[in-house]
Parts: C-alpha cells; structure tokens; sequence
C-alpha cells in the first residue's frame, strides 16, 4: 500500500469527503450550497444509494444506507461504494479523502473504506510508465465515533494480506516458479514474524513425497514443500489448525496439455490456493491473533517435459497409498495429498485447504462463490458460511457421500486420481478425502481465485480470495 489509513477526531472542511448516511440525514453540517442540498434531496427522491457533487475546490460521495442495516448485503453495498468511489478519486488525482460516518454504523463505514482500499489495488510492476500509472491518493482519513483505531489498523494488516496474495498470483511463472515461492514466503515470515521452513527437492525426496515428486518430473526446477507456523503463548487452541494451499505455480497440464486460448493462459493462477494462505498468515502474524496455525505448501509447476509424468502411470504417495494416473492435469490434488498426509504429524484440530482444483467447481457457480465439502463437523461448516457472508466469500457446501468414491476405484491400485465426466469437483474432494483422518474442509477456488474482468473491487487477475474469508473465520471462533 503506497497509501494510509488513519482515524481522525475531527473532520476537515478543506478536504473530499465520502459520507456515510441515511435517506433522512442532515447534511447541512457539510458546508454544502443549497444547489448541493437540493441536488442531494432529488437523488434520494430517485431512490440513488450513491450520490457524487463535484465542485471545482473537492468532492463529496455520499453512500446512503438501506433498512436492513444490519444485512451483510447492506455491508457489501458498502464495499461497492467505496469501489465506485474510488474510480472518481483515482481520475480526479485526488490525494487525500476522508470518511464520515455520519450515522455511527462502524461496520459499514469499515466495509466501504475496505471496498475503496481493494479497488484500487494496481500491479505494474512490468510497466515502463509505471510511475505515471501509480494513483495519487496518500491518505483515507476515517471520522467515526464508533470504529476504533485499532480496527482500522486491522482493516490496513488484511488488506496488505489481500494485495500480496493477489500479487503472487499476478506475478508470471518466468519469475514465480517454485523456488522463488519459497523465498517469498520465507521474506513474508521475517516481515509479519511467524516462522517458515523451506524443504528442498532432497529432503522431499527422503521423505518419498510421491504425489509431489511426479508432478514436478517434467519440469527443470526444483519443487519446494514450505511449512508456515504461527503459535503464540496465548493460542486459544493447543492443537493447530492447519491450511494447505495448492502450489502450482504454473500449469499446462502436463503431457495430458491443457487446451489454448482461454486455458492455459491464466494458469499462472493455479498457485492462488499458495498465496491465499501466505497472505492470511501475514495477516494472522501482524494482528498478532491468539491462534496455533500452521500452513503446508508443496509448489511445483507441471510441464510435459520428455521424463514428465505420464497417463497410466502409478505413484507411491507419502501415505503409501497407490494412486493410478489418468490425467496429468489432474496434478493439484497429487501435491495436496502429499501435504494433507503430512499435516496428520501434528495431530491437527481442523484442516482446511485453499485449491484452483477444478473447472468443474468454476462451472457450476462461476466465480460468485466458493466450492466446499469434507469431513469437518456441521457447525464448523455453519461458522465458515458466516464468515463467507461476513467477508462476501461465500462458500456453496457440496454433498459428499460415499457413493462417490466408487468413481474413483482403480483396476490396478488403491484410486485413481480422477472420477471420470460427472462430478468433478466431488471426485476430486473424495480423492483427497484419501489422505486425511482428520476434521477437514476442502475449498475449491478455481471460479473466484482469478478474474479476467474486473468485478467491481475484484480486479481483473488475482483477487486474493481467502484471505479475509479465513481471517474472519479465526477472528470470529479463536
């Protein structure tokens, strides 16, 4: 973030003003004209929730609440809002702006500075110009006699964790291969204070990581299987919850090669489960959260190189389970196995992994939502969809019978690493289901993960989808 957030105690007369109000507020305290106030009644006459007065000296954006205030829509308004406004602050090369909360409601003046602060997240890193592209905006100063500084500065932690989640996605393979993922999270770690350790291709190897192994034949770097850990001497839990974020850092299928255009192209994304759990655990370090967690990341790229992996081959995984390849571009739930059988050394308490694992998740829901099924209890899954609403991630929970398991029978070993035409993102949980005994949920990101239009604060690439779901999720139980 090139900008800051900050609370105010006072508000300011000289500077553009976002106000935060209701249909029957007063707005005569804003040093509006009358012209002002008329335009403004007219508007809320229309039933306009979002009003912009531009005068030659600054700007006012007024958002107006609903009557369902305490509706998580009404808090996504908020954040489309700030989105919306954000637009005019960035044409406008504005570089301060100041939040009113003219009707103390906290949560919406907090979503709406949220909105703005994810909309105008930039990547522009391979611009020549990029200095001419960077917004002017300095400062979001934030009036609220409800909303504490310390949640504005929470506010600031999450979305750091968002732009940096978002940037590992956008960063292309040329630069971001399985090493220099390694590295990053290693300097996430320094920076944010949780610890990282990095096993490299020997030690993978000594461990007979199978899964992982086999999908990095084909390519000419080596794989990495990075541990994340956070444990504070006041962790609410004793045994760790553990995220496991698939690390494919570039995917072309493999010698099963994906289909082009519109494929192949945006696999640079297929490590957004990776990013989405190196992001939350920034945020969970820097806001200094009292949970145990640990995240397990096994990153590789899958290419059809001469000795790559091949249909009809079989892999001895870490778990010694058998799995019968016949899709290489099935390869995300190869390396996940592999870490979801590790994670059963610490005897976890909840597993959840984060996976651009299937095109039929994204089929079935586009990216409005997220796919999620296991083995976790009900009432977990019931917190997660509140967080989900929360956070505006909605998760859509699956069915997960046993049924589904017959699809996955191999001839000539233990399972078969795809379930055939129908179901596919089931089979792939199932698949998976393989390689847990312990409370877990499986969250298929491939719709959300990336975009190739922007979606109001969504911008178009990596939307770092996870993060906050996941964050408020641990805020809100531990």
């Amino acid at each position: 973030m090139n900008y800051t957030i900050n609370k105010i105690s006072k508000k300011s007369d000289k500077v553009s003003t976002i106000i935060i109000a209701e249909k029957k507020s007063d707005f005569s305290s804003f040093n509006l004209t009358k012209n002002d106030l008329s335009y403004i009644k007219s508007k809320i006459q229309q039933d306009k929730t979002q009003i912009i007065i531009q005068n030659p000296d600054k700007q006012f954006f007024i958002h107006l609440i609903g009557q369902n205030k305490e509706n998580y829509i009404q808090l996504e308004k908020a954040r489309i809002a700030g989105n919306a406004f954000g637009k005019v602050i960035i044409k406008e090369k504005l570089s301060e702006i100041q939040v009113v909360d003219h009707i103390n409601l906290p949560e919406h003046s907090k979503s709406l500075v949220e909105g703005l602060c994810l909309g105008i997240y930039q990547f522009t890193k391979y611009f020549k110009d990029k200095k001419k592209k960077e917004i002017s905006l300095k400062k979001i100063n934030v009036f609220s006699e409800k909303l504490s500084k310390q949640a504005l500065d929470e506010l600031t932690i999450l979305v750091d964790a968002v732009y940096i989640a978002r940037y590992l996605v956008n960063e292309p393979v040329s630069y971001m291969n399985a090493p220099q993922l390694a590295k990053e999270i290693i300097n996430l770690g320094k920076n944010a204070g949780f610890k990282v350790e990095v096993f490299d291709k020997k030690k993978i190897v000594s461990l007979k990581m199978g899964g992982l192994l086999a999908v990095n034949k084909g390519s000419i770097d080596p794989p990495r299987f990075s541990i994340l850990e956070w444990k504070p001497e006041k962790a609410r839990n004793k045994k760790p919850i553990i995220f496991v974020g698939k690390g494919v850092v570039y995917d072309t299928g493999g010698l099963s090669l994906k289909p082009t255009p519109d494929s192949m192209e945006w696999m640079k994304s297929d490590m957004a489960g990776a990013a989405a759990v190196a992001g939350l655990f920034y945020a969970i370090a820097k806001a200094k959260l009292p949970v145990y967690a640990i995240g397990l990341i096994p990153s590789t790229d899958n290419r059809p190189d001469g000795n790559a992996y091949a249909p009809g081959d079989v892999i001895k995984m870490y778990n010694g389970l058998h799995v019968e390849v016949l899709n290489t571009d099935a390869e995300g739930r190869m390396i996940l196995a592999d870490a979801l059988s590790y994670a059963k050394h610490y005897k976890p308490e909840l597993v959840i992994d984060l996976a651009t694992l299937t095109g039929a998740a994204h089929y079935a829901i586009g990216h409005y939502a997220t796919v999620a099924m296991g083995t976790a209890k009900e009432t977990t899954f019931k917190k997660l969809n509140k967080s989900g609403e929360n956070t505006y991630e909605r998760i859509v929970q699956f069915p997960f019978y046993d049924e589904y398991d017959e699809l996955l029978k191999s001839d000539i070993a233990d399972l078969k690493n795809i379930g055939g035409k129908v179901a596919g993102a089931i089979t792939a949980g199932k698949f998976l289901e393989h390689f847990t005994d312990y409370p877990w949920i499986h969250l298929d990101i491939a719709g959300p993960a990336f975009i190739t239009k922007e979606d109001n604060y969504l911008k178009r690439g990596g939307t770092g989808v996870g993060v906050r779901l996941l964050f408020n999720f641990i805020k809100s139980n531990y």
